[in-house]
């Protein structure tokens, strides 16, 4: 079975958002709790989220995991066979390195 694996890369807080637009409550809030940078997590068939990852986060960048898996390539990476995504959380995204991994 085709794999691939997802890396976190970098992860953002936009604070000056979160002040203007967000709730008082999460004012405060830091970079997403979920990942770490440097996590890692592989990825055996594009239905199928990766344990621990967060379900919102994938389903941002599904489309992009199952590209790899099928051996398409992004014009806008350097490298085939490596995509970066990432969530669509606009206060605090995550960004995504996606690999493809042969066993």
């Amino acid at each position: 079975m085709e794999k691939c694996r997802i890396t976190v890369i970098k992860k953002i807080i936009n604070k000056d958002l979160l002040k203007e637009y967000g709730n008082q409550e999460y004012e405060n809030l830091d970079e997403c709790p979920y990942f770490r940078v440097g996590d890692q997590f592989i990825v055996e068939g594009h239905n199928k989220v990766p344990d621990g990852f967060c379900a919102w986060a994938w389903s941002d960048i599904q489309k992009d995991v199952t590209t790899i898996l099928f051996n398409g390539t992004f014009p806008w990476t350097k490298e085939k066979g490596i995509g970066i995504t990432c969530c669509t959380d606009g206060f605090m995204p995550v960004i995504f390195k996606v690999e493809k991994v042969s066993d």
